[in-house]
């Protein structure tokens, strides 16, 4: 198996037969995630915090960092082994890139768009309208690959193998946005896609996090921050304004936003076709446990 391919390392005795358990962690992980986020959506909301003020953007940093936390004491102390997803050696070239392409697969998003006489610019706004869809973006990237890509995708390949795996994450994806403002049948669909395919076969082929919360990231804050469009049906304000032509849903997303357009669709499946050839040819697909040797 390749070396970049993250395994657990195998504790002799009954209880780590338990404790290292996929299905055991991967319901541990997810139970403690989910918790920790409930907590931080019900108490916000109860005490009145908005996500676009000063103590809203510290909780969702402090979000991110607590599930970052508890991902890697699952890796280092159940798991035992080292964490090679997140390793610090190369994280900021991984990172990097992934900044790169999700940046440039949204822009590409709206140049379609806009040769299809999408959208029109609206004007600019200041600076400053980066500073809360940079916060949402990143913490959303850092807690949606840990969740999805780093427990549910990486657990899950590790029993039943890469392509159960994706096709399952892909679409468990897309169901976590399901009742986001504007969601509809289409707009799962979509994110389960253009995201979900997209960001397991990123991860399938690099075996790096870091490299798709980047992307994840760039995604979100050039949607939100740079074009002011909602990003999976949330509204945001940006520095560039831009108003959809009403009437063609199919290709701006609607309500939901572009994530549930068809040149999204198009450009981000045929990038996660890519990874998935890439990862065939690298050998980096994982076969189910009843395939193995």
């Amino acid at each position: 198996m390749d070396p970049m391919i993250a395994v657990v390392n195998r504790q002799p005795g009954r209880l780590w037969a338990v404790l290292q358990f996929p299905l055991l962690r991967l319901v541990a992980a997810f139970a403690v995630i989910f918790l920790l986020i409930l907590c931080e959506q019900f108490g916000t909301r109860s005490i009145g915090i908005s996500p676009e003020s000063p103590l809203g953007a510290l909780l969702a940093v402090l979000l991110a960092v607590v599930v970052l936390v508890i991902y890697t004491c699952m890796v280092r102390f159940i798991e035992r082994r080292p964490m090679a997803e997140l390793a610090p050696k190369g994280a900021q070239r991984f990172t990097a890139r992934g900044i790169l392409m999700g940046a440039a697969l949204f822009c590409v998003t709206m140049l379609l768009m806009k040769l299809d006489g999408a959208w029109t610019y609206l004007g600019m706004a200041p600076l400053s309208y980066l500073a809360y869809p940079c916060v949402a973006a990143f913490s959303a990237a850092i807690v949606e690959e840990i969740v999805v890509r780093g427990v549910l995708f990486r657990i899950m390949e590790e029993s039943l193998g890469s392509w159960i795996a994706l096709a399952i994450s892909a679409a468990i994806f897309g169901l976590l946005h399901a009742l986001n403002t504007g969601a509809s049948v289409v707009s799962t669909t979509a994110i389960a896609l253009e995201a979900g395919v997209l960001l397991a076969a990123a991860y399938m082929y690099t075996r790096s996090l870091w490299f798709v919360m980047g992307l994840h990231f760039a995604w979100n804050f050039t949607e939100g921050g740079v074009f002011s469009t909602p990003v999976s049906g949330g509204p945001t304000e940006g520095v560039i304004r831009v108003g959809f032509v009403a009437g063609k849903d199919w290709l701006t997303g609607g309500r939901f936003g572009p994530e549930a357009s068809s040149p999204a669709v198009l450009v981000c499946t045929a990038a996660g076709i890519a990874f998935i050839i890439l990862s065939v040819r690298v050998g980096r697909i994982v076969p189910p446990f009843w395939k193995r040797k």
